[in-house]
């Protein structure tokens, strides 16, 4: 009978029964009488075998933790995804230790505390977006003092430092048992990991053991990827620095301007990208136009040759040598790499280049349209020769064109003269511009305005014209040909020195502007005009109603601008006389008796009777 069931207590063995199942073959010998001898045996094998059992089964366990252990290294060697590596590493926890959820949380350095990475089981919403303060909570508590720490009833547990919003989630989760390992790398803690119980349990020394494995190696998926993103960065900066000194170089070489140049280094940082010359003027800009750079910034970045980080923005001095050349500004990129400021500053020596390129060429183009506009005006070669010269240059002297002399008591007046006159399509020499136009006093003033901003200053500019060419038959619209030019050149300047006398610094106008000086000033003075200008309201209102407006402005100047006396001269009464003044003041302004306008009506009252 010990025979059979000996045999029966190693087949159960050897078919992996549970623990319980081993005992039945010693219950039933006793039942059926076994002697003592042969129970005392039978009882011996059962204890065997129970101790063979937990032996297996330890094993068995070992292997499944071994083999779990071993597929996250897999998962570690293969990383592509680090999220996904930290959720396979916590649903495996989960699975080891049988738990009802398993979960990990890593340290915000910023903030200050740890928050949730990964969960697995979780079903409170709460819970998965809880942030514990550190040494608040458990996991608080793990990631301060860096050592493990398990509870089988959390939320009466007085040892952790309890906080409404912790317990709330961990009620809210229905969470009683908790164990929780650090995430270590070195000597630095950046989060821990977890497992969790709905029910009452005591946590083994060996489950902490497991639970502190699979945590050092969510702590190196979390370290190679932070490795991996570095290289990776690393090698994108250069793959994009090795891009853009590529497009930079092309670009240079294509001819390409300012404003390319702004572009692409605008689409290779990621940024917006302003150039401002010497003085300021943007010259470029993509993106938000930055503010001004304080001249402090301007100043580091010109004496050290690197980019400054002003504020949120950068700076780069654009440098020929030491010649402050202009700023490349760059805004929306507060953090720049070591990549990224070489690149920065690598733009701003391209800029360099591509804006001496400009001035030289711009030089030698002010050069040619120089010499061609001073023997336009000395008027030293054929006409034909001189429109294929301008024609070559994009200048249709056939069309009107207006002179114009500029001063300024500013420096630079010729360079933004120049740039002024290329921009309108025409010529400039100096401080004397041809632009196309019909109204040199709208012309002036125009330029007048844009050349002050240009050089920062007052600039008064006088204009005469229009002026046109026509090959050897050469006609102007206020002059013949060559001698026309000239003409109006003379004329340009006489209406400078007139605003300049007159305390009209800053403005631009024509000689038909100035009024009664502007006819005594003019070689071609138009003296109906003038007539005209000043007195045509009232010479047409004279002529429609037979009234005798003009007889009585007459009288009124030659009597001393005396009522009473011009009664007199008239033979009326001194109310027809007031009321005839009142409809002067209608017709030609109420400031017609102030000492300027009068002097202008008295000239324009005696041109008109000699003209007869």
């Amino acid at each position: 009978m010990s025979g059979s069931a000996l045999a029966r207590l190693l087949g159960l063995l050897a078919s992996h029964a549970e623990a319980g199942q081993l005992t039945e073959p010693l219950a039933q010998a006793r039942e059926t009488g076994l002697p003592s001898a042969e129970l005392r045996v039978l009882a011996e094998a059962t204890e065997h075998a129970l101790r063979i059992h937990r032996t297996l089964g330890q094993h068995r366990r070992r292997e499944a933790e071994l083999a779990a252990l071993f597929d996250t290294a897999g998962d570690l060697a293969a990383l592509r995804d680090v999220d996904a590596v930290l959720r396979s590493i916590v649903r495996r926890a989960r699975l080891l230790l049988g738990t009802d959820l398993a979960y990990l949380s890593l340290n915000d350095e910023t903030v200050g505390d740890t928050y949730m990475r990964v969960t697995d089981g979780s079903i409170s919403t709460a819970f998965q977006r809880v942030r514990l303060g550190m040494g608040e909570g458990l996991g608080g508590r793990v990631a301060h003092t860096a050592e493990p720490a398990a509870t089988s009833g959390y939320l009466g547990d007085t040892q952790f430092a309890h906080t409404p919003a912790i317990d709330a989630a961990v009620a809210d989760e229905g969470l009683v048992s908790i164990l929780g390992v650090p995430l270590r790398l070195a000597d630095t803690v950046i989060g821990v990991l977890y497992a969790g119980e709905r029910d009452a349990r005591s946590f083994t020394p060996e489950e902490i053991a497991l639970l502190a494995s699979l945590a050092d190696h969510a702590a190196i998926a979390l370290d190679n990827a932070r490795l991996l993103e570095e290289t990776r960065a690393h090698h994108e900066s250069l793959r994009r620095a090795e891009a853009a000194h590529d497009r930079l170089t092309d670009l240079v070489l294509r001819g390409g301007d300012v404003h390319d140049v702004a572009i692409a280094v605008a689409e290779v940082l990621g940024g917006g990208i302003a150039v401002r010359d010497a003085e300021g003027a943007v010259l470029a800009r993509t993106g938000t136009a930055p503010p001004r750079v304080p001249a402090q910034a301007v100043a580091q970045a010109r004496s050290s040759g690197r980019a400054v980080r002003c504020g949120r923005r950068w700076v780069c001095a654009v440098l020929a040598g030491s010649e402050l050349l202009g700023t490349v500004v760059l805004t929306g990129r507060p953090e720049l790499a070591e990549a990224d400021q070489r690149l920065f500053e690598r733009a701003g020596v391209v800029t360099a280049l591509v804006l001496l390129l400009r001035r030289s060429v711009a030089e030698a183009e002010n050069r040619v349209r120089g010499e061609l506009l001073t023997d336009l005006l000395t008027a030293t070669a054929d006409p034909d020769a001189l429109l294929a010269r301008a024609a070559r240059l994009g200048v249709d002297l056939g069309r009107g064109h207006v002179l114009l002399v500029a001063e300024s008591a500013r420096g630079r007046l010729g360079v933004a003269a120049a740039r002024v006159a290329r921009a309108a399509q025409g010529l400039a020499a100096g401080a004397v511009l041809l632009v196309p136009g019909a109204d040199p006093g709208a012309v002036a003033r125009a330029v007048a305005a844009e050349l002050g901003t240009a050089v920062g200053g007052p600039v008064t500019v006088g204009g005469a014209g229009p002026v046109a060419l026509e090959g050897s038959r050469a006609q102007a619209a206020n002059g013949d040909g060559l001698a026309g030019i000239a003409a109006a050149h003379q004329e340009a300047g006489r209406c400078l020195r007139a605003l300049t006398a007159l305390g009209r610094r800053g403005e631009g106008a024509a000689i038909g502007e100035l009024g009664f000086v502007g006819v005594l000033l003019g070689d071609r003075a138009d003296v109906a005009g003038f007539v005209r200008d000043t007195l045509g309201a009232v010479l047409d209102y004279d002529a429609r109603r037979g009234t005798e407006l003009v007889r009585t402005l007459t009288e009124y100047f030659a009597h001393g601008c005396s009522p009473a006396r011009t009664r007199e001269a008239l033979h009326v009464h001194v109310n027809t006389v007031t009321q005839r003044l009142e409809r002067v003041a209608d017709l030609l302004g109420a400031d017609w008796p102030e000492p300027a306008r009068a002097l202008e009506i008295q000239l324009a009252l005696r041109l008109h009777r000699l003209s007869g």
